[in-house]
C-alpha cells in the first residue's frame, strides 16, 4: 500500500498530541506531583521552581515527586491551599495558562473511578499534568442510501482556545461533580440547540486518550466519545456564542479536513476514531491503520 500525503499528515497530527510519550520529550526533567503517595500529574521543572515558595503547601522535591505538606490531608484543605497559590500566580500574570482562569473546577485523581483527592481550577491543570476529562459527540446524519453525513461546529473568534477552528457538534470538559450524560445533553444544548430528548439518544462508544506538552506545561486528557445520529432534518443552531456555524459535510469531505490546520486537534482525532469504526477507514487500505489506533488510545 501506498502512503498518502494525508495519512502522513494524520501520523504528524497524532504524534503531536502525544509528544510526551516521545523521546527527547520535557517528561525524563518533570517532577511526578503526588497526593498521599498516588500519582495524580506531571509537573514541569519551570513549576516546580514556583513552588519552593510555598513551604506549607507544597513539599520540597524529593526522589522526583513533588506532592503536598502532609498537614493537607482532605480534599477540602488540599483545593483550599492549592488554590490560593493559584490566585496569586493568577494576579502576577506570569503565567500565560492562567489568563484563561474559567472558575472551574476539575477533579484530581489517579483513575477516573477513584474519589477526588481534591479539585483544581481548569486553566491550571496543565501546570501539574492533571488528567482532564471532557465529552465530545460525533453528530451526523445517515441518507436513504446509506451516505453519511457529519455535522461540524466552527468556534467563535472569541473562544479562548483554538478560536475559528472546526469541531465536533458539542463538546466539553468534565466539571467536578458534573456525570458524563449530564454535561453531554448541556453541552448539545448550550452549544447546538440540540433539545434533550434527542441528546439522550446518543451512544456512548470510546474514549480517546492523549499526553502533550507545551510552554504551557502538560496536558494530559482523556475524551468521552458519543455517537448521535441526527435526524435528516435537524439542523443545529448557535446557542451560547462559542460557535458561529454549523456544516452538514460529506463524510469524505470531513476526512478531507482532518490532515488540515483548520481543524482543533482533538476533535480531529475523535472524528479519526468515528472513520475507523464506521469502515471509512480499512486495514486493508490504511498502511498506518494500526499507528492510528495506537495514537487514539495512549495512557499513563
Amino acid at each position: 500500500m501506498a502512503v498518502s500525503a494525508w495519512s502522513e499528515d494524520i501520523l504528524r497530527l497524532l504524534r503531536r498530541m502525544n509528544n510526551f510519550y516521545l523521546p527527547g520529550s520535557g517528561r525524563a526533567k518533570c517532577f511526578r506531583f503526588e497526593i498521599d503517595g498516588t500519582q495524580v500529574g506531571w509537573i514541569p521543572p519551570h513549576v516546580a521552581s514556583l513552588l519552593t515558595r510555598y513551604p506549607d503547601v507544597f513539599s520540597p522535591p524529593h526522589g522526583g515527586a513533588v506532592s503536598l505538606h502532609h498537614r493537607l490531608d482532605s480534599a477540602g484543605k488540599r483545593s483550599e491551599a492549592v488554590d490560593a497559590v493559584l490566585t496569586s500566580w493568577r494576579g502576577e500574570g506570569s503565567l500565560s495558562c492562567l489568563t484563561g482562569w474559567r472558575d472551574e473546577k476539575y477533579n484530581v485523581m489517579q483513575k477516573f473511578s477513584d474519589p477526588p483527592l481534591m479539585w483544581m481550577e481548569r486553566a491550571a491543570t496543565s501546570l501539574f499534568g492533571i488528567k482532564r476529562y471532557g465529552v465530545h459527540v460525533n453528530g451526523y446524519t445517515v441518507s436513504e442510501s446509506g451516505e453519511v453525513n457529519m455535522w461540524l461546529a466552527r468556534r467563535s473568534p472569541t473562544k479562548q482556545t483554538y478560536p475559528g477552528l472546526l469541531d465536533n457538534v458539542a463538546a466539553g470538559g468534565l466539571a467536578a461533580g458534573l456525570g458524563i450524560k449530564h454535561t453531554l445533553v448541556k453541552e448539545c444544548q448550550e452549544e447546538a440547540c440540540i433539545p434533550a430528548a434527542l441528546a439522550e439518544k446518543a451512544h456512548p462508544v470510546t474514549t480517546i486518550s492523549y499526553t502533550y506538552e507545551d510552554e504551557e506545561g502538560v496536558f494530559a486528557e482523556s475524551q468521552f466519545v458519543f455517537d448521535l445520529e441526527l435526524p435528516l432534518q435537524f439542523k443545529p443552531r448557535i446557542g451560547d456564542g462559542e460557535v458561529q456555524d454549523f456544516y452538514l459535510l460529506p463524510i469524505d469531505k470531513v476526512k478531507e479536513l482532518l490532515a488540515t490546520d483548520d481543524f482543533k486537534p482533538n476533535s480531529a482525532m475523535v472524528v479519526l476514531d468515528f472513520l475507523i469504526r464506521h469502515s471509512i477507514i480499512e486495514p486493508d487500505r490504511e498502511p498506518f491503520y494500526q499507528e492510528f489506533v495506537m495514537g487514539l488510545h495512549q495512557t499513563l
